[in-house]
């Protein structure tokens, strides 16, 4: 009979924990000094609430804390345990950071390397009724790691430190976008568990559908202690209930329930969320999740354009609207179910189907899956290898399988699981990044993503797709990053070249393509402070972490937009270029369809205030980019795009209904209301599917580029705009429209009037309260249209214009 017992160990238990620096380049006096620790946290967060270190966030503070990750640090509590007759005690570890000593009472219970999976120690004997202290000593992550290189010879890899030395977050090492702050501590929950009998190790319930029932194949593995009897393992879900009994030592226990009629899962879009409880009972032990009855498949037969890549659910193709997702504070202990419920509408509501977790974070906390789970955001979950070279030699190997069986374990149950991915960048690394001289034949990780992982899947998930790689071609003999062939990666735009490369490009799958810009000023202002503030400044640069960042910024402007005159114009054009950039990528690619089946963008979300490829900004502020997603990633878009014989209209229809509207071009004049030549044709777009209309010459050539554009409207009110020469090319009325500011319950309106073309009005009610949100951004209006911005979260101001009121007429004119 089992008789579970638990003590919850966290500061939330009501246990009280130190941490002390034990040895290092730590400050004077800190050393050996114990300071007030939270559990689950991270060093640096003890240390900012105990006011020994400025906030790793400000200024140039983050250099001057790199001491941390070099410092060896030892956490320690005293709590009291009553017997309570069960026969074995085990101290359940569901995250330490990294590399580890745990000790109890004196007495060493082992060591840890791994910050991606859990741990369970045997304590039994060792805990004793009443008074125990426990001390968990962590090493310095970045020692830890030189250390490991020392011993086992360099791996290639990007960025400054070895972290792919240590099976921890490589971000958390710093990257192109995230501070350099490597972290030790306790970072998942921690607790004794005391037990008899039996209890469940495990539960995987796979869930699918087959016909009209549903099915869920529910492994429940179990753990014995001496003198168990025979035990029930009973799941329920949906109405039914299925048992059996089994004797002790059995390890693994595959029960099947049958749901008739069951309510299907589908990505948001394409129908409803259901989601099942589901319960597994094995005596008085007892388990509970939910779980959504859905299939999944990814097609990568070959084609007669090359490879495809298209992801399907219940056997509906989904076109994919999605967004690279980084953890979400470079402090993954601030985060909870209120911060990831918050980011993750912000993919929602930009009209994103799917998050793809990248390599080089974590596998996020049960609460990220459960909102996808709820809001049908698909999740494309990558095991955590990124941009370099790993090597398979234990005891890396046996680390990586471990964390890898527990990953998958743990997050097969989730009904938003769409693709389990092998890793970012490693094989098209191994290809082009100059890996094969260092590596000098040595196994360089290849036989995780070519053999174990996709092992451990067929395995313990076989109802999720698996990619060995982002990018990958689904051939070994193709080049991981060909445009023709599985998913790629565009970064050449960005990093090399303009951002009209796109239409180079013919992708079956973008994975990852993005373009930077700063965050919101209010943000950007809140740690940065230069004197007078400059692109350039030194502490500007230190929240642009990208190589040359700010120059490729200069230079991205290409002949789109005008070299700025001021911080403000600096601001402004940069956030602008961003988001043209991106929704210039997505356009094309949607009007590629079907040869092209997605777009994931890099990326949503940011892990503190700086100047990156971010949709929304480290103080969860929608930049400009976001508001140009949200029209991109639109159910129904319009976009105007160069063909070979001139210009055409390509709507995109990503919703199960027909599409019937009359679409209306005018040619009109940038600097009045004149419409120059008119045509409507009516256009019919079955449901999942796209049209190309091609454009008469009677608006698709302009009489005078620099002075006309293009409005295109359909009946049920999409709208798209083309422009006959670049915005330095173009002519515009600096006086073209008016604004007008109202109170309203929540905040204020702001209504502007357009008497010429407006372009890209944009309102920034953040410089002026930074709790302010606008509800819109990036609006054009044609002479004697209007527009109203609506800001909550703050006061009416009398008057809004320049740097609040932005638009791109004010930079030209």
């Amino acid at each position: 009979m089992t008789s579970l017992k638990t003590l919850d160990l966290t500061t939330g238990g009501g246990v009280a924990w130190t941490v002390r620096a034990v040895e290092g380049p730590a400050p004077v006096g800190l050393i050996g000094r114990p300071v007030v620790a939270t559990v689950p946290g991270e060093v640096h967060t003890d240390l900012l609430a105990a006011g020994e270190i400025p906030d790793p966030f400000d200024g140039d503070n983050e250099s001057k804390l790199h001491w941390i990750g070099r410092t060896r640090w030892s956490y320690t509590s005293s709590f009291r345990w009553v017997a309570d007759g069960n026969e074995r005690q085990e101290l359940v570890a569901e995250g330490l950071d990294t590399v580890a000593t745990v000790t109890l009472n004196g007495q060493q219970l082992g060591r840890t390397a791994n910050q991606h999976r859990s741990y369970r120690f045997d304590v039994t004997g060792v805990l004793v009724a009443g008074d125990n202290e426990l001390m968990i000593e962590f090493e310095g992550p970045v020692t830890a790691a030189e250390a490991e290189r020392e011993k086992r010879g360099s791996w290639p890899h990007t960025n400054l430190h070895p972290y792919n030395e240590l099976r921890k977050m490589a971000s958390n090492f710093g990257w192109d976008w995230g501070p350099d702050v490597a972290t030790a501590g306790i970072w998942r929950p921690l607790r004794i568990e005391s037990w008899s009998g039996v209890r469940i190790a495990s539960v995987r319930p796979l869930a699918q559908v087959e016909g009209t029932d549903g099915v869920l194949k529910t492994f429940v593995e179990l753990d014995w202690a001496d003198g168990a009897t025979d035990a029930t393992v009973t799941v329920e879900v949906g109405g039914t209930q299925q048992s059996v009994t089994v004797k002790p030592g059995t390890e693994t226990v595959e029960l099947v329930n049958t749901v008739p009629a069951v309510d299907v899962w589908w990505p948001r879009g394409y129908g409803e969320q259901p989601l099942y409880d589901v319960t597994v009972t094995v005596n008085q032990d007892d388990w509970h999740a939910r779980v959504g009855f859905r299939n999944i498949t990814v097609n990568v037969a070959p084609d007669n354009d090359g490879t495809p890549f298209v992801l399907s659910v219940n056997g509906k193709p989904v076109y994919v609207r999605g967004a690279n997702w980084i953890p979400d504070n470079a402090f993954v202990t601030r985060l909870n179910a209120t911060t990831y419920r918050t980011s993750i509408e912000d993919a929602v509501d930009a009209g994103m189907n799917l998050l793809r977790v990248w390599g080089g974070g974590i596998y996020e906390s049960e609460e990220f899956y459960d909102v996808c789970d709820e809001l049908g955001i698909l999740v494309w979950q990558d095991f955590l290898f990124a941009c370099a070279a790993y090597s398979e030699d234990e005891p890396l190997r046996s680390e990586v399988e471990a964390e890898a069986r527990e990953a998958v374990t743990r997050l097969s149950r989730h009904a938003s699981l769409a693709v389990w991915n092998g890793n970012n960048e490693n094989i098209w690394g191994y290809v082009e990044w100059g890996w094969r001289v260092p590596l000098a034949g040595r196994p360089w990780g290849a036989g995780y993503y070519l053999d174990l992982l996709p092992r451990i899947v067929a395995e313990l998930d076989p109802r999720t797709p698996y990619s060995p790689g982002s990018p990958y071609s689904f051939d070994q003999f193709i080049h991981p990053n060909d445009d023709r062939h599985g998913t790629m990666h565009i970064w050449d735009v960005w990093n090399q070249v303009d951002y009209t490369t796109y239409r180079k490009y013919k992708p079956r799958f973008v994975s990852e393509f993005g373009f930077q810009g700063p965050p919101a000023w209010s943000t950007l202002t809140s740690v940065v402070h230069d004197v007078p503030l400059d692109p350039y400044g030194s502490q500007m640069l230190v929240h642009q972490k990208a190589f040359e960042g700010n120059l490729k910024l200069e230079r991205g402007l290409g002949e789109h937009l005008p070299l700025w005159k001021n911080i403000d114009d600096w601001h402004w054009t940069t956030q602008l270029n961003q988001a043209r950039a991106v929704a210039y990528g997505i356009e094309h690619f949607r009007s590629l369809f079907p040869l092209n089946t997605g777009a994931v963008v890099w990326q949503l979300n940011d892990n503190w205030p700086v100047v990156s490829w971010a949709a929304v900004d480290g103080h969860g502020i929608r930049k400009p980019l976001w508001f140009a997603l949200k029209r991109v990633y639109a159910d129904r878009l319009l976009t105007v795009q160069p063909r070979e014989d001139g210009l055409v209209v390509a709507a995109h229809n990503d919703t199960d209904t027909p599409w019937t509207t009359e679409v209306t071009v005018r040619r009109r004049a940038t600097t009045g209301a004149e419409v120059l030549a008119q045509e409507t044709f009516a256009v019919e777009i079955a449901p999942r599917s796209a049209v190309v209309s091609d454009l008469p010459e009677s608006v698709a050539v302009a009489g005078k580029p620099s002075e006309e554009y293009l409005e295109v409207r359909a009946g049920d009110g999409e709208t798209a705009y083309w422009y006959f020469v670049e915005d330095t090319a173009l002519q515009l009325e600096r006086d073209a429209y008016t604004a007008t500011v109202s109170a309203t319950d929540d905040g204020y309106d702001v209504t502007v009037t357009a008497s010429a073309l407006a372009k890209d009005l944009a309102l920034f009610p953040d410089r002026l309260d930074p709790a302010a949100r606008v509800d819109s951004c990036l609006v054009t209006l044609s002479a004697g249209e209007s527009h109203t911005f609506h800001v909550s979260g703050a006061g009416a101001p009398d008057v809004v214009g320049v740097p609040v009121l932005r638009s791109v007429n004010d930079l030209l004119t």
